[in-house]
């Protein structure tokens, strides 16, 4: 065997937790959610579109936040198997997935609702709850759950 098959990149999966679980926020509701993702977005909500992902244990306490993805004005990239390597690695039972829409307009687009239904598909298979879609708006406090309107 060549030393060139003997070489190869190591991989190293991290998730450091820096809080202990009773001091966890619980979520209960998409308004409990909407104010942490007010708390960790960054302030370019009015400028690019981003994707932020929270991730919560099987008592519904968030483990902890992470930046998917950025994009430009009218839209980011968003890979499904990045989102669930992300919540495998935390070993996270349910995830929150949200979006910024640079303008007012907190409506879900087709491509938002269709992005939603694939990545809980792709959930319901590794037993993971994809338990809301929240789309913000940098100009305005108000919120579209998906959830609440029944649309997950």
């Amino acid at each position: 065997m060549s030393k060139e098959l003997n070489i190869i990149s190591e991989i190293e999966i991290v998730f450091k937790k820096k809080i202990k679980s009773n001091q966890l926020p619980k979520v209960t509701s998409s308004a409990e959610a909407h104010s942490i993702l007010r708390n960790v977005w960054s302030d370019k909500i009015e400028l690019l579109e981003e994707f932020i992902l929270l991730l919560f244990n099987n008592s519904n306490k968030c483990l902890g936040w992470v930046t998917i993805s950025q994009g430009g004005y009218t839209g980011t990239v968003v890979e499904n198997r990045l989102i669930l390597a992300t919540a495998l690695k935390a070993a996270a039972t349910g995830i929150m997935i949200s979006h910024n829409h640079p303008s007012v307009n907190i409506k879900p687009s087709q491509q938002d609702i269709t992005c939603t239904r694939k990545l809980k598909q792709c959930c319901e298979l590794f037993d993971i709850a994809l338990i809301d879609h929240i789309i913000l708006s940098g100009d305005t406090e108000d919120y579209y759950s998906f959830a609440d309107d029944g649309n997950i």
